[in-house]
């Protein structure tokens, strides 16, 4: 069994109340159906096999909103996991005494 990881990024309008609506509903769809927030519009989840992640590649297109893109990476646990998250965690107006300090993986 090799565990994986699809990560669903979307860009979809939200100018009109008709967008708004399908905005909220493929989001709706993507908490129900078990993904979890990243960031804003960065939702990923956890797979047990390939035939996994066909399935829920087969739902993502079943329930795609009519405007806007998403895309979709499917990714192993160790390629998830060797990701690199970077925080910014200088205050404004403060000096940088170490340059090579400047920023932190947080993991």
């Amino acid at each position: 069994m090799r565990i994986m990881r699809m990560l669903v990024l979307f860009d979809l309008p939200t100018g009109s109340k008709k967008e708004r609506k399908s905005y909220a509903e493929f989001r709706k769809f993507l908490i129900k159906d078990g993904y979890h927030m990243e960031q804003f519009s960065v939702y990923s989840r956890v797979l047990l096999s390939r035939d996994s992640a066909d399935a829920h590649l087969k739902r993502l297109k079943a329930n795609l909103p009519e405007a806007g893109e998403v895309t979709v990476l499917t990714l192993t646990e160790k390629q998830y996991e060797s990701r690199n998250v970077l925080v910014h965690t200088r205050t404004k107006g403060a000096q940088v005494t170490d340059p090579g300090s400047q920023m932190t993986l947080a993991f």
